[in-house]
């Protein structure tokens, strides 16, 4: 993997590995995510200027279950 593969969001400093498959989002803890489930846990609250996951056509669909839901 090259690192033209790699972004950071200078806002947040999630890093997103970009591939043909879909990019995978690596968060600071957990599992690998996506755009989608940054977009609705992060970007969706911090909306900072440049952050680089506001754009929807790369965020995708994003699923109830992308968002933080804390076990009760």
């Amino acid at each position: 993997m090259s690192n033209s593969n790699v972004e950071i969001c200078p806002v947040c400093g999630v890093k997103i590995i970009r591939s043909i498959g879909g990019d995978r989002v690596i968060f600071s803890s957990g599992p690998v995510g996506t755009r989608a489930r940054l977009w609705a846990r992060v970007c969706n609250y911090a909306k900072k200027s440049g952050c680089i996951n506001q754009d929807q056509e790369t965020i995708g669909k994003v699923h109830e279950n992308d968002y933080y839901n804390p076990i009760k």
